[in-house]
């Protein structure tokens, strides 16, 4: 939510990992970055399934893509990695929060992005981190 407690988004939410977690966990900030070697301040979530889908086929991890259907546990924001930096307003409807988020299912089957899609991201964000442009706004 945002300062003046206004609805964002209504949902419903994913988060894109390679973490196995179970319906019930807390998915909550201060753990190593699916994408970066450090630590994160914040958790990162969206409302589209085609966002989550990125968030797990580009995760660091070598384990098994997931994508779990998750429920914001407290206040959350615009991700300002995305938001207008790299998309006009937000349409990838990606949002962040310094509160946990709620695993209340996994989804059992998705289309992942093409071998092409992923390739082609894959060399863009090696471009990025070459640029020293990679880096995550936490």
């Amino acid at each position: 939510m945002s300062d003046n407690h206004e609805v964002l988004d209504p949902g419903p939410f994913f988060h894109g990992t390679k973490a196995q977690l179970n319906i019930g966990d807390l998915l909550e900030p201060d753990y190593e970055s699916n994408y970066q070697d450090k630590k994160s301040n914040h958790i990162y979530f969206t409302a589209t399934l085609d966002a989550a889908k990125w968030g797990a086929e580009l995760a660091v991890a070598s384990s098994k893509e997931r994508i779990y259907l998750v429920e914001p546990c407290g206040e959350f924001e615009h991700d300002p990695n995305l938001t207008n930096k790299r998309f006009p307003g937000n349409p990838t409807r990606s949002y962040r929060s310094k509160s946990p988020l709620k695993i209340i299912a996994e989804l059992g089957a998705w289309e992942r992005h093409s071998a092409e899609e992923i390739n082609r991201m894959l060399s863009f964000l090696k471009t990025l981190r070459e640029q020293g442009k990679a880096t995550i706004e936490d």
